[in-house]
């Protein structure tokens, strides 16, 4: 139970620090969107690398299969992730955009135990529904069109395939060295895109400002969030860490509003309540059965020695 507390920890503090992006990423509207994230990245990988240095922690073998999930991850999750958000901004309301992404919950409910070999548990089914449910009262409605949505979808795999992914990877890497290499793969990708779509405006000398906003993203919003999160999905399971997702709008919302630059209605309120109900429901302790099995995650065993590893695996390295 200690183990399950502590990712229920661990996932809500990272979507807190990820919610905490929306007022920081403002301050970079002026600078090149790709580099900025290239640099993001390295950054981000740098300090989890030393981390692990500074830890001394032993070198753990990474195999062709793992490296091919890691890009894979890096790419999906991360880069194209990154590509689909700016793209789908141009072309939609940011509402409608953070609703659909915000069903990521209900998508890793439902996927990832399938996965794992088991049954989807119908209390975190219902759960992620009442979450997406609050997610879209708090952002609302908006203008849309079709390849707005259709970039929409895409950030909305992306940010599913960026936890999907990771699963079979936690048990042997650990939450920070997951981090550290998607990150510094993510890093190489991003410079890549920005040397072809941004051309010269890579050499962009950033501001003293975009310089702390760039820290910020790197240290909190990545490096400690995406470990943090990894750590969540080793403790609770990806369906269950999932639900805490919808804590992002609600997060940055409540973020505005302490900065002042938007004002809290009775509709952010009642969404803000959908998305704790749900979150609450969706995290009670799963009940265990006098045969073994937990009748909150489907009323079966994972369907191999190895499944059950990868949801219990967590903590950091």
């Amino acid at each position: 139970m200690t183990s399950y507390r502590a990712g229920l920890i661990s996932g809500a503090l990272a979507m807190a620090f990820v919610g905490s992006s929306a007022a920081v990423s403002p301050l970079l509207t002026d600078y090149p969107v790709l580099t900025g994230q290239a640099w993001r990245y390295a950054a981000a990988a740098l300090l989890l690398l030393g981390y692990l240095w500074l830890r001394r922690l032993p070198w753990v073998r990474v195999g062709r299969s793992d490296w091919a999930r890691l890009v894979l991850l890096a790419a999906t999750g991360l880069a194209a992730f990154n590509v689909c958000l700016l793209q789908a901004a141009r072309h939609t309301d940011p509402p409608v955009l953070g609703a659909i992404v915000g069903a990521a919950p209900l998508v890793l409910a439902i996927i990832g135990p399938l996965l794992a070999g088991r049954r989807p548990s119908l209390l975190v089914a219902t759960s992620a529904v009442i979450v997406v449910v609050g997610v879209g009262t708090v952002l609302g409605g908006g203008h849309f069109s079709l390849p707005g949505v259709l970039w929409s979808l895409g950030a909305l795999a992306g940010e599913c395939l960026f936890s999907l992914l990771a699963v079979p990877l936690l048990p042997r890497l650990g939450p920070v060295r997951v981090s550290a290499y998607t990150c510094a793969l993510a890093g190489v990708m991003l410079a890549l895109a920005a040397l072809l779509v941004e051309r010269s405006d890579v050499a962009t000398v950033p501001t003293g400002v975009e310089v702390l906003s760039l820290a910020f993203l790197a240290v909190f919003v990545t490096a400690v969030a995406f470990a943090l999160w990894y750590a969540a999905v080793g403790s609770l399971g990806v369906d269950r860490a999932g639900l805490l997702a919808g804590l992002v709008p609600v997060a940055a919302t409540l973020i505005a509003v302490g900065i002042d630059t938007t004002t809290l209605s009775l509709q952010v309120l009642l969404g803000a309540v959908l998305v704790g109900a749900g979150v609450s429901l969706g995290m009670l302790p799963p009940r265990r059965r006098p045969g073994g099995g937990e009748a909150g995650r489907g009323g079966q065993r994972p369907a191999s020695r190895r499944s059950a590893q990868v949801e219990q695996v967590g903590g950091l390295p």
